[in-house]
């Protein structure tokens, strides 16, 4: 955390706004959808192979998670596509210590007790290492399996702070404290705004996460927060009075540690009030481009803290833009960085561990946490990217605002 707020400060000064991730379905850890039992015969093979890995084929066996479908699919289906871009250059260099890598991901329409599920059938399919889930909330209630079974866990995004609470959990992007921190710095060392609202998700662990951070960081900066107004899952449409009560308070900005569906209803609706404040939010924001039927001319300006743009002129970024839009015919954001980098660490902490596919996921597991912490990875989202064994990456933060209906690295 002190090297994080160090270089936030270096990095702010210089630039503008910072990065995370992302919360979404309930945060308790559903009951568990069981695999087939050990003694059905009929199931045996099955959970054989997800216990000891995949030494018959000799592929190591990565799973993913993520909404593909639903309101938040846009971060889903970012994560799978360049999980899979990453998985597909590896092999095609020659894998994991020589061992090729096959990845399956499976839907969890951002719901805690389906992400459960989909671990559950990739546990049956072999599954030894799991990348993801993409979604806070998910990602909470699957830990708590991925501890039981001890098997390694990156969440790209995953960004709340019970995501890597076992050993046996990583995460590329910050914590929701981090951004909840880093934002309120930003904020106040470079005088954005001296009155400041806030719009939050108090059911969401991602919004109310760093929202609380926010807070508590705002006492030490230069600004006043002058409302700070929440919704649920249950009222997320109409933010009307959030708006006036921030309107009326006079605030020049309001900042949304939100998702970008709601993000985009709150930026038309201050448009139809004639509110014009600066809007800044954090990675869930990312995405808000894409909103069917979203006038994308409300989002001029909009700041938000973020690891990863498309726009950036370094070799590795546009590299991997071009190979992403011409797989997918789409531009890549934030979340599909943090993937990408995901793979590339589980490759390199593979490789530093020496794990071969006839390891079963514990052993293999043992093998990967002290790794995690011996590499280094120049990644899309951060040079010289390292973890601790909490599980947090040390990095230097990006950002980004939206110019001319892009993200523009600042």
């Amino acid at each position: 955390m002190k090297r994080f707020n160090k270089v936030m400060s270096l990095v702010m000064v210089s630039a503008m706004a910072a990065s995370l991730f992302v919360g979404c379905g309930n945060a308790d850890a559903p009951a568990d959808n069981a695999a087939p039992e050990a003694n059905n015969e009929a199931a045996a093979p099955e959970a054989a192979e997800a216990e000891n890995g995949d030494a018959a084929s000799g592929t190591f066996k990565i799973g993913g998670i993520g909404p593909t479908t639903g309101s938040a699919a846009v971060y889903g289906l970012a994560v799978q596509n360049a999980a899979q871009l990453a998985v597909d250059e590896i092999n095609a260099a020659g894998g994991i210590n020589g061992v090729s890598i096959e990845f399956k991901f499976e839907d969890d329409e951002c719901d805690a007790e389906k992400s459960v599920n989909a671990y559950n059938t990739l546990k049956d399919w072999g599954m030894q290492m799991l990348m993801g889930t993409v979604t806070s909330g998910c990602s909470v209630a699957v830990a708590e399996k991925t501890s039981a079974d001890n098997m390694f866990q990156l969440t790209p995004s995953g960004s709340s702070v019970d995501c890597v609470k076992y050993d046996n959990a990583f995460r590329v992007c910050f914590s929701d404290p981090n951004q909840g921190a880093a934002s309120a710095q930003y904020i106040g060392d470079n005088s954005v705004a001296s009155t400041v609202a806030v719009i939050y998700d108090s059911s969401d662990i991602y919004s109310s996460g760093i929202y609380e951070k926010f807070v508590s960081e705002a006492a030490n900066q230069p600004f006043e927060i002058v409302s700070a107004e929440a919704f649920t899952a249950d009222n997320k449409t109409d933010f009307s009075v959030q708006l006036q009560k921030a309107k009326d308070a006079g605030a020049e900005l309001v900042f949304l540690p939100i998702y970008y569906t709601e993000a985009s209803l709150i930026l038309s609706q201050a448009s139809t009030m004639g509110y014009e404040p600066i809007f800044f939010g954090c990675d869930g924001l990312d995405g808000i481009l894409n909103v069917e039927n979203f006038d994308t001319s409300l989002a001029e300006g909009v700041m938000l803290l973020t690891p990863f743009a498309a726009d950036a002129e370094d070799e590795l970024t546009q590299k991997f833009v071009t190979a992403y839009k011409e797989k997918f015919g789409d531009t890549p954001n934030q979340f599909a960085a943090d993937a990408y980098d995901a793979i590339y660490a589980i490759k390199a902490a593979g490789e530093k561990a020496g794990i071969t596919p006839d390891m079963d996921m514990s052993a293999m597991c043992e093998a990967m946490k002290p790794a995690m912490t011996e590499i280094t990875l120049d990644g899309l989202t951060g040079v010289g990217m390292t973890w601790d064994a909490s599980g947090e990456p040390n990095k230097a933060p990006k950002a980004v605002k939206i110019t001319d209906g892009v993200y523009t690295a600042m």
